[in-house]
């Protein structure tokens, strides 16, 4: 379909055919609704743009029309979806040069960043009011995705056979596509397939849980049920709320896990793989600031170290 368009064709109608032919079944649902964003701020920013005019000064306008309305992140990301596209187009020439060379990123000032994870006294008061009750519900959730850091798919896909309490492991070998109406679907990465060890406290409560239950059916959403991320966010919000704490979301409680397991000393590489991160570097992006407060603490205790050999 590429090779039938000319430099005289709308940018954006080749931006659509090279979604379909590259992006379409090869990415993830999610990967490919960015995809069609992007194409639609395209659409609205640049309706007129021709393949023969994207040169340097059009592609950099685009970007400053789009930074208007966007912090410099959110900018940075539409320049990589746009860019693979355009290398190709130049490939094919119907674009004369790669007009991303050099483009400068701009945006927004930054929003106040709310708080990402809770420290250890903060949710150890978290748990401490959860209503855990005979039944399964949300509480139960909030209390599984804090000791496993699993991610809000992945534990609305958590089964009954998915744990093992002889070796006190849970299983995360699919995710729940709630996005989609619901069901099970693969996980994010290879590297997400992995077994997350438990502890003691929380076998002896899901073994009591779970107990008669289906194996194969999800605990946290009922047959036909359609579950939304912001459903359970208001319920750890009120949670939080009365716990004094500060309020966090659903993916906080990840950043809280991992934040913990980082500050007891445990190693990038076992957080990395107990989060289900695909390499080590996504991890120690996510954690930067922990990492290096660590590392501020390893100095200190080098120094005191070596003063004690005088």
């Amino acid at each position: 379909m590429l090779q039938e368009m000319s430099a005289e064709d709308l940018f954006s109608d080749f931006y659509k055919q090279w979604i379909a032919v590259y992006k379409e079944g090869a990415v993830r649902a999610v990967t490919l609704r960015k995809y069609m964003l992007a194409l639609a701020w395209i659409e609205k920013l640049a309706p007129e743009l021709r393949l023969k005019e994207v040169d340097r000064i059009a592609y950099q306008s685009l970007l400053n029309e789009y930074a208007k309305e966007h912090e410099k992140q959110t900018t940075t990301d539409f320049h990589h979806l746009l860019k693979g596209a355009i290398l190709d187009a130049v490939d094919e020439g119907l674009v004369p040069r790669d007009p991303t060379r050099k483009a400068i990123i701009k945006g927004k000032a930054p929003r106040p960043k709310k708080t990402k994870y809770l420290n250890q006294f903060e949710l150890h008061k978290l748990l401490a009011s959860l209503e855990l009750g005979q039944d399964i519900g949300w509480e139960w959730f909030i209390l599984l995705v804090a000791k496993t850091g699993l991610r809000f798919s992945e534990a609305l896909a958590v089964t009954p056979a998915d744990f093992d309490f002889t070796r006190q492991t849970l299983s995360i070998s699919k995710t729940w596509d709630y996005k989609n109406g619901g069901g099970f679907v693969p996980t994010k990465n290879r590297s997400s397939m992995r077994k997350v060890q438990i502890d003691w406290q929380l076998i002896v409560q899901f073994s009591v849980l779970i107990k008669g239950l289906p194996e194969d059916e999800p605990l946290f959403v009922k047959p036909g049920q359609k579950v939304y991320n912001s459903t359970v966010n208001d319920v750890l919000t009120r949670t939080c709320q009365n716990a004094g704490v500060p309020v966090i979301s659903i993916h906080g409680l990840r950043h809280t896990h991992a934040s913990l397991l980082l500050f007891a000393g445990v190693s990038i590489a076992s957080v990395a793989k107990r989060l289900g991160h695909a390499t080590m570097n996504t991890t120690e992006k996510t954690y930067l600031h922990i990492i290096q407060e660590l590392e501020n603490k390893d100095v200190d205790l080098v120094m005191r170290s070596l003063t004690s050999l005088v």
